[in-house]
């Protein structure tokens, strides 16, 4: 289970997380809504070590902080950052390899896996990345974290920027993630797509969870959305 508890975090002498507390299951998709500037975003960082934070964060009952990135990773945790980060003059299959940690046993997630939850990567898999489409590399983002078989991936805005059609196959591979026992913390501005693949949301405003509930309460809770979700 990841744990945050009264997680202050910011960059520099300025102030973004205000005592974050939450927890997130394994096998669990929670979403992390917010506006822009809201923390969602500083959350996950925290999280990889990729900010400085004080409180406790914590991922099945060890603590994270002060630990490098690559040690962060190797306990199980995966990172999808906002920015579609590929190996560019690498091809799609290589890009997955990557993904792989030296020296691991062999994971739950294999190559044929990865083709299978997005096609079009298969038929592009000779293919460099570079020369993908935006939405082809966050696909193949997404696979290349999975490849490392992490027991949880905090995944930073998915969907920004894709197709409905596109939205629709990250939609169902959150839930295939669920499915295998991966705990989400999914990073989203669309709150159609968090209502319809969450467990439980949260919402954040000015540094703190302002709301913590399932996608029905939040459905039911206007006021909430109105304050601190709609524009």
């Amino acid at each position: 289970m990841l744990e945050l508890r009264d997680v202050h975090a910011g960059y520099g002498a300025t102030p973004v997380l205000h005592g974050v507390s939450f927890t997130v299951a394994p096998g669990e998709i929670v979403a992390l809504l917010g506006r822009n500037g809201s923390g969602r975003s500083t959350t996950a960082k925290a999280v990889m070590g990729l900010v400085p934070s004080r409180g406790t964060i914590a991922w099945n009952g060890q603590s994270l902080q002060g630990r490098p990135v690559f040690e962060i990773a190797r306990a199980g945790v995966g990172y999808v950052p906002e920015q579609r980060d590929v190996f560019p003059a690498l091809t799609v299959h290589q890009n997955l390899w990557l993904g792989v940690k030296p020296g691991a046993r062999p994971g739950r997630w294999t190559t044929d896996d990865m083709y299978g939850l997005f096609p079009q990567l298969l038929q592009r898999q000779h293919t460099e990345a570079g020369v993908l489409s935006g939405g082809e590399q966050q696909m193949l983002t997404l696979c290349r974290t999975l490849m490392g078989d992490p027991q949880l991936i905090l995944v930073d805005e998915p969907t920004e920027g894709l197709a409905p059609q596109l939205v629709a196959l990250v939609a169902g591979f959150l839930r295939t993630l669920r499915e295998r026992g991966v705990a989400v913390l999914l990073v989203e501005q669309k709150l159609a797509l968090a209502l319809d693949v969450a467990d439980r949301c949260l919402v954040m405003g000015h540094g703190r969870i302002v709301f913590d509930g399932t996608p029905g309460a939040l459905r039911a809770d206007a006021a909430v959305r109105r304050e601190w979700l709609e524009v």
